[in-house]
């Protein structure tokens, strides 16, 4: 017997190379989804079943444009996105700035991030997650680019920073958010994982600095970036133990000597720290200079941000609309605004009140009597778990990590750069939506406004949730083609 290598190529078939698996969880999810927002809208006998006010019908509708677009994605070449990317980039971004032209924008919840098309709304700034993948892909994917070198992680600051301009402009922070989540890719693409923890406590500090005074947290800032930088220098804990030891004793010197002399004001001790610190920072660049350990840099300018997060974030919060400044104050126990928390109150209710199997399709009460109003958009977690209880939330969770895990592998298959980048940005937003969205269903992280993808109704989230993983599905298909077999004669 003689095996015979053939490449696919040869005989390529419509939808060779297809993950069928992925697709199957892909529509599971999708008619979970549906179950569910028929569930949370039904209205009973009072109008049409299949009538157009219905939400339910318009998401069937959604469903119908979505499966008809990842066809048409499925028929296209792969090599489509890798050409274009800067294209749908810039397009999807100029889509989302429309909402600023008046009589296209709409406003919802202090959001102008919808535009109305017909009877139906989009939110671009769902598309150009899309867009903002596939950029970041095709900038990764040059020669050139290494995520060890400062300047590369720049270019990618460059292509996030108009997302972030776009979503100011809407005041839309919870989707403008999602670009952080690329951090996965890039840990994924090497970037040092310390590098990430410390990105990481940039954004805890944000949040601890409205909860606690600042003296404690610069002094565990100190710590924390001298530790790991004596980590990066190859565990060089002399040089970081001098630097502690130099940094304190002069604060504490300095302190005294004021105290001598001046009554001791608030925060005395912590402004003498800052000045300190900030008067240490080119010691630090020259260190940085001779030690020539590139992520030293990075740190380096981390530990510039995170001071200035400290005495900025009030600043920042003051900037805030009002219904985000008490969303954030209610998430943190700082309010105890009903009106603020009545949302992930009942949500908590229903969740608790499902139980191990749940009350039963089109029973649950929470859902039935409208306790929770955004019960079918961004709370639809919820729904699933009054009705089908936590065995229902259960197998939502495994359906979304089969789907998740599905997309990193898809990823690691990919014979390019750009392809793997791609699913890991995919897989990054994905998770971002998944966490956050549930997170604050429960109650654990303040309402953003994030939707369950593929569950939640809209229109904009589920077709933008599509193409983004069909394109995924198309580069993997390609792959797969690509690959060569063995047959036997």
């Amino acid at each position: 017997m003689f095996n015979q290598r053939v490449h696919n190529r040869q005989s390529v078939k419509l939808f060779s190379g297809l993950d069928y698996g992925f697709v199957a969880i892909y529509l599971a999810l999708v008619a979970i989804g549906l179950v569910a927002v028929i569930s949370a809208t039904w209205r009973g006998d009072d109008v049409a079943i299949f009538s157009l006010s219905n939400e339910y019908m318009k998401h069937i509708i959604y469903i119908g444009m979505s499966l008809t677009i990842a066809f048409v994605i499925l028929l296209c070449d792969s090599g489509l996105w890798h050409k274009y990317a800067y294209v749908f980039y810039v397009a999807s971004l100029l889509l989302a700035l429309s909402t600023m032209l008046p009589g296209i924008g709409l406003e919802r919840n202090g959001a102008r991030a919808w535009i109305g098309v017909g009877g139906f709304t989009l939110q671009p700034i769902e598309f150009a997650m899309v867009g903002l993948a596939l950029g970041v892909a095709r900038l990764m994917s040059d020669y050139s680019f290494s995520v060890e070198k400062p300047k590369s992680l720049m270019k990618v600051a460059l292509i996030i920073l108009p997302i972030f301009v776009v979503v100011k402009l809407q005041n839309d922070f919870g989707t403008g958010l999602i670009a952080c989540s690329l951090l996965l890719m890039l840990f994924r693409e090497g970037l040092n994982m310390w590098l990430c923890i410390l990105i990481v406590c940039v954004v805890v500090l944000f949040f601890l600095s409205m909860l606690m005074p600042p003296t404690p947290l610069l002094v565990a800032l100190v710590i924390l970036f001298s530790v790991i930088s004596a980590i990066l220098m190859r565990q060089r804990w002399k040089v970081a133990i001098k630097y502690l030891g130099v940094l304190f004793f002069v604060t504490t010197l300095l302190y005294g000597v004021y105290a001598l002399f001046a009554e001791e004001g608030d925060n005395t001790y912590y402004k003498f720290l800052l000045c300190t610190t900030i008067a240490s920072l080119p010691a630090i660049i020259w260190w940085t200079y001779r030690a020539n350990i590139r992520e030293l840099y990075l740190i380096t300018g981390l530990f510039v941000v995170s001071m200035s997060v400290l005495f900025t974030s009030n600043v920042l919060y003051d900037n805030l609309h009002g219904y985000q400044k008490l969303r954030i104050d209610t998430w943190l126990g700082l309010s105890q605004d009903r009106d603020a928390s009545y949302n992930v109150n009942q949500s908590k209710i229903a969740i608790g009140s499902g139980g191990l199997t749940g009350k039963g399709y089109l029973q649950g009460t929470q859902i039935r009597y409208k306790m929770v109003p955004e019960r079918h958009t961004d709370f639809i977690f919820c729904t699933i778990c009054e009705e089908f209880g936590l065995l229902g939330a259960g197998v939502l969770f495994l359906l979304y990590a089969l789907f998740i895990l599905k997309l990193m592998r898809m990823g690691d298959n990919q014979q390019e750069s750009f392809g793997r980048v791609y699913c890991y940005s995919a897989a990054s937003i994905l998770t971002y939506h998944v966490v956050i969205n549930i997170g604050f269903t429960m109650g654990f992280m303040p309402v953003m406004g994030i939707t369950l993808p593929l569950i939640s109704y809209g229109g904009s989230s589920l077709l933008a949730t599509t193409i983004m993983v069909f394109i995924a599905v198309s580069l993997d298909a390609s792959t797969r083609r690509a690959l060569p077999v063995y047959r036997k004669w």
